[in-house]
């Protein structure tokens, strides 16, 4: 089975409701869609971050790709090993989409679905965090309106929650004792994306630990302040934003600045390096989730296959799966009681629907990137 042709969508893809954070108001999500063609006719699918810059390095990669098995996924990567350094995280989104085909199509060749493939599924069924935002005029926001939604999604049976801060910890955390009154045994997380700054998150130390939260994300931008965070605040410390490649690792643990990474294949290069972060969280001792970045059906399946198969990622992984209108797959993927089933047909278990395909392309080119 040799790969010998690709194809490339850009797509946009609606949400429901504005998804607000600290740093960006977002109303949908831009998602790069490669398609692998083989000799013998099997074709791979990969989904990836970001839009066109990322569907044209893509295109520019594949080359290394053609005339190759799908089997040589640590062969190319190791070709292809400096592409982050020139490209950065649109280096590692190239690379993983076309990495995630390769997994797709070694999986159906195999029939089998892809969790069997990098360790075996441990479940069928995967534990979601709920994401809440706070409404996109935050001065319409309040703590009871906030708590209402967090309670309605324990009665749909999510069993976490994360809410996305803000650059005012008073305000955050004002919300996170009227969700921690209303259900005091929920598990419950915060993530600024590093706006709270040091001073204001040291002089709350006393109210953040009496949240009991599961761990806290992200609350200042780098390495040396998270660390100043962990040794005067008794609150885990996860991150997506100062551990996201292996060179951050070892200052990470010099500093002793974080006890949670979160992986993403999409933001380190694909799923083989995504299982070798796994590795060193289970060597440092550190806990292990699922990022999310705006996941569509075929992504969604892939961070399924891959927590299936994990047992370093013992948390209910992030996703906005929930927001989207529609999907590029024929159905979206169901919701059960705050978990998703790992599907389990050969490969990502998932097939796109081209019409759908062709449908959210056409809006990304009416609209662009709905990026910052």
């Amino acid at each position: 089975m040799i790969i010998d042709g690709i194809d490339v969508w850009v797509v946009n893809v609606p949400y429901r409701s504005a998804f607000v954070s600290s740093f960006e108001v977002r109303r949908g999500t831009t998602r790069t869609v490669v398609r692998l063609r083989t000799d013998t006719g099997l074709v791979g699918w990969g989904e990836t971050m970001h839009g066109d810059p990322v569907a044209a390095l893509t295109r520019k990669l594949f080359d290394t790709y053609r005339g190759r098995s799908p089997y040589d996924v640590e062969a190319v990567a190791a070709e292809l090993a400096m592409v982050p350094f020139f490209y950065g995280y649109l280096g590692y989104a190239a690379l993983a989409g076309l990495e995630m085909a390769c997994h797709d199509l070694m999986a159906k060749a195999a029939g089998q679905p892809l969790h069997r493939l990098i360790g075996g599924g441990m479940t069928d069924r995967i534990a979601l965090t709920y994401v809440l935002t706070p409404p996109e005029d935050t001065g319409a926001a309040t703590a009871d309106a906030i708590a209402d939604e967090a309670a309605d999604a324990v009665t749909r049976g999510y069993r976490a929650l994360k809410l996305k801060g803000s650059h005012d910890p008073a305000i955050d955390l004002g919300y996170l004792e009227a969700i921690r009154e209303r259900l005091p045994d929920l598990a419950l997380r915060v993530d600024p994306n590093g706006h709270w700054p040091l001073a204001r998150t040291l002089q709350y130390a006393r109210r953040i630990e009496e949240l009991r939260l599961e761990y806290l994300e992200d609350p200042c931008p780098d390495l040396a302040t998270m660390a100043q965070v962990r040794e005067r605040v008794r609150v885990p410390l996860c991150t997506n934003m100062c551990v996201v490649r292996f060179e951050d690792v070892v200052p990470a643990i010099e500093l002793g600045a974080v006890d949670v990474v979160h992986g993403d294949v999409f933001k380190w290069g694909g799923i083989a390096p995504t299982k070798r972060l796994a590795g060193i969280c289970a060597t440092t001792g550190w806990g292990m989730n699922l990022h999310s970045g705006g996941e569509l059906g075929l992504a969604t399946a892939a961070h399924l296959q891959v927590a299936a198969a994990t047992p370093q990622i013992s948390y209910p992984i992030d996703t906005v799966y929930y927001l989207f209108e529609d999907d590029i797959l024929s159905s979206t993927l169901p919701i059960v009681d705050g978990e998703l089933a790992v599907p389990d047909g050969p490969g990502l278990g998932v097939e796109p629907d081209l019409d759908k395909l062709a449908h959210f392309a056409s809006l990304h080119s009416e609209q662009g990137d709905l990026l910052l």
